[in-house]
């Protein structure tokens, strides 16, 4: 099932067009954590005739230590063979594939964490990294596949989108944020010029703003020719903000996700107050309702997520004028998903069993947006378990950067250690409750480091607030299920 595209303004600034897809999916699957929607997942989805997406985020830790672990299958190297700036690609597989693997318990190698000003071969192989996911997951199909990004993981955005849309994504989604600047970055850099984001600095005194800058002629970008300007869709949690972002973007706008608080991951926290229920939970009301009138009549298309991955939902948003719907939870216990085998199982057993408790912590994340969390055995979820572990921040994605009094620019999150944090200058009140999310969701997708003294990271599984619909997606004597179950269930 799928509609015409909507004619849009002609981009800001004169470059690029505006992304205009020749149809709109009914269903959009959502970009969780990391590596969970990964290259597999979103192809089989897009082969399937609707929008696989991929997750950006830490992709380029995610590229290094799939190096590190023998590249199975070769998939990476595949990928590199089709990228148009080969010497990094050749940097990339010579200072980390082993093609027999890592030792067992030898530690990940890492990149360096990231920085506002960051290097070359930073930039490249975040390009690398996502130009590869993307590649892949448009492999051997006609479909189209987009790629998610949050907002909020401000570093290594530029460098993202420019390696998704030099391997042709149709979509860009973007929350945790105001991405208001992002429309103007991609019809820069389907034209390889240079583009800008304002880097939010905590404490900031400087008269000029601090930006992130990407100039594809760098990597003499001009060459390949210009580039498929993806359509653009913030993921809004307010009627408010997609109305803003719809007058006040830098460029246009193709779309929009209506994410409500019972979706997975990062949640928007509630308007007007922080009140908690007896378990803990933020307490959402009336006020974070998003009135569907109004995106109405903003006149883009929009999809609902959060809730809405059943028939039942699919129906309830078209009757109210969404072009269809966005689907993690469902997607994410699928057999292409990228979490591990024994993740998954757990998940459903569980869940099949009665069980699948999702608990929304206001703490988890070092970003300070709620984060939803899996009651899991043996993971992160378990408060006793995560005392145990030594506090390190070695990938740094949720660092803030903040002004030291010197001026110069620093970095801290409020899960590293704690003495680190506060002789930084954080409050010591930040880190109560904060957890490394960085170090759990590569658990999660069977990438866990081992740290200092052999300890390996444990997970910290993210779901939507509907576990339940597993239970109608596990077919009698089946333990599992793959994602063309769940779009075939989802338009039945």
């Amino acid at each position: 099932m799928t509609t015409a595209f909507p004619t849009q303004p002609g981009a800001a600034g004169g470059l690029g067009t505006a992304g205009s897809p020749a149809r709109l999916p009914t269903i959009i699957q959502g970009g969780m954590g990391v590596a969970v929607s990964n290259w597999r997942l979103a192809r089989a989805v897009a082969a399937y005739g609707q929008l696989g997406v991929v997750s950006g985020t830490g992709i380029d830790s995610v590229m290094v230590r799939r190096l590190q672990d023998g590249d199975l299958g070769g998939h990476l190297r595949r990928a590199f063979e089709q990228f148009p700036f080969p010497d990094l690609a050749k940097e990339a597989l010579r200072r980390y594939f082993l093609p027999e693997g890592r030792p067992e318990g030898k530690a990940y190698a890492r990149l360096p964490l990231p920085k506002v000003e960051g290097s070359h071969l930073q930039r490249g192989f975040t390009v690398l990294a996502n130009f590869a996911e993307v590649y892949l997951a448009k492999e051997g199909h006609e479909g189209q596949v987009g790629i998610n990004l949050l907002t909020k993981i401000q570093l290594p955005n530029l460098a993202s989108l420019y390696g998704a849309m030099l391997a042709g994504v149709d979509y860009v989604l973007m929350g945790a944020g105001i991405p208001r600047e992002i429309p103007l970055a991609l019809d820069r850099l389907a034209q390889h010029a240079s583009a800008h984001l304002k880097v939010d600095v905590v404490g900031a005194r400087r008269d000029a703003p601090v930006t992130l800058d990407l100039d594809p002629a760098e990597f003499d970008g001009a060459a390949v020719g210009p580039l498929q300007r993806p359509a653009f869709l913030p993921i809004v949690s307010s009627h408010s903000l997609a109305s803003m972002l719809s007058k006040k973007a830098s460029g246009p706008i193709q779309g929009f996700v209506v994410e409500a608080p019972t979706a997975g991951g990062h949640n928007a926290p509630p308007r007007g107050g922080g009140s908690l229920d007896e378990h803990g939970q933020p307490v959402y009301g009336e006020r974070d309702l998003v009135d569907l009138a109004v995106m109405r009549d903003i006149g883009l298309p929009f999809w609902l997520a959060g809730g809405a991955g059943s028939p039942e939902g699919l129906r309830a948003a078209l009757a109210e004028g969404a072009a269809g719907v966005q689907v993690g939870t469902a997607f994410a216990y699928c057999e292409e998903s990228g979490l591990t085998d024994e993740i998954r199982r757990a998940a459903i057993a569980q869940t099949l069993a009665g069980g699948g408790t999702v608990h929304t912590d206001p703490r988890a994340s070092p970003t300070g947006y709620p984060f939803k969390v899996v009651a899991l055995a043996g993971s992160h979820s378990d408060a006793e378990i995560y005392q145990q572990r030594t506090r390190v921040c070695d990938l740094g994605y949720l660092r803030e950067v903040y002004q030291k009094p010197s001026g110069d620019l620093g970095y801290r999150c409020s899960s590293e250690p704690i003495d680190d944090y506060v002789a930084k200058g954080g409050d010591v009140a930040e880190t109560e409750g904060r957890k490394c999310l960085c170090n759990a969701l590569m658990a999660n997708v069977g990438l866990p480091q081992t740290q200092r003294g052999g300890e390996v990271e444990l997970p910290l599984v993210t779901s939507g607030d509907d576990m339940k619909v597993i239970t109608r997606l596990v077919r009698p004597g089946r333990d599992g299920y793959t994602a063309a179950d769940v779009i075939d269930y989802l338009l039945a």
